[in-house]
């Protein structure tokens, strides 16, 4: 995975952004982007990114903030004001909760905007909230995702990304996950990162370079590690099947295939939607 950092490339943005939305969601921007440059981090579902700070209220007040990407943003090319901001302190109490429902979630999320016209936050908003570090990357990489959906998945991640890596078991995204990352982040402060089993990978830093980098390097890690496996070799089929096989094949399979796929329907004379 290249590093794709530039120190005069962060002074653009902050030279761009800052005066208006203060160096650290400039460099937030900056880092978001080099993170959606690459489609091996994102391809699947995106990711998120988020930065805490703090924002001044009408009443000139600075109420502590976390400024999290809006649902359907693109990191690739993400503005600043593709970052929602919430009140911080607030979503920190919702951890108290023993049960939040993603319709009461999403709620809360929406009320506790400073701003009613931003985008919705991304769903994973409470985890950014939850976790200490000020930025916080969360990306599907590709390589993360290879050893994580497998058999034994689990301890192949832990022994490839090292001890410094939280490796956690599969949570349902929202409110159950927050509080899993924050609760297992708590039992391992001097971690650099976490796998999501079956999810994707979350690290943290107190500079938007030392979270972005801390991406980079587990995904290397990762993607060396699978370039290993392949090159130990593969068993290939030397002899390729013919056209007149494969097509008998097809012929067997595609009905059994189209008869599993089909959708029972409440209509007695049809009752099931078939695909074609």
């Amino acid at each position: 995975m290249k590093n794709r950092w530039s120190d005069a490339g962060a002074s653009e943005f902050i030279t761009e952004y800052g005066r208006k939305f203060g160096r650290e969601r400039a460099l937030r921007t900056c880092t978001s982007r080099l993170i959606g440059a690459e489609e091996r981090l994102v391809l699947h579902g995106g990711g998120n990114t988020s930065v805490k700070g703090f924002f001044t209220n009408i009443l000139r007040k600075r109420v502590p903030a976390v400024f999290v990407k809006a649902s359907g943003c693109n990191l690739a090319d993400i503005e600043p004001m593709g970052f929602c901001g919430l009140d911080l302190d607030y979503l920190k109490r919702l951890r108290e909760l023993k049960k939040l429902s993603d319709d009461a979630m999403v709620n809360e999320l929406r009320t506790h905007l400073f701003n009613a016209n931003d985008a919705a936050p991304s769903i994973e908003a409470l985890m950014h909230a939850f976790l200490p570090p000020r930025y916080i990357d969360h990306t599907h990489a590709d390589a993360i995702l290879a050893l994580t959906n497998r058999t034994g998945g689990k301890e192949i991640a832990g022994e490839v990304l090292g001890d410094k890596v939280i490796i956690l078991d599969y949570v349902k995204p929202g409110f159950e996950l927050a509080k899993a990352v924050a609760d297992a982040f708590d039992a391992s402060p001097e971690s650099i990162g976490m796998v999501l089993m079956k999810h994707g990978l979350v690290t943290w830093g107190d500079t938007a370079r030392q979270s972005y980098e801390s991406t980079v390097r587990l995904v290397t890690k990762a993607e060396n590690y699978l370039k290993r496996k392949k090159s130990a070799g593969v068993n290939c089929i030397k002899t390729p099947t013919s056209v007149n096989v494969a097509a008998r094949r097809y012929l067997m399979v595609a009905p059994i295939l189209r008869g599993l796929l089909a959708v029972p329907a409440q209509d007695a004379d049809r009752p099931f939607n078939r695909f074609i």
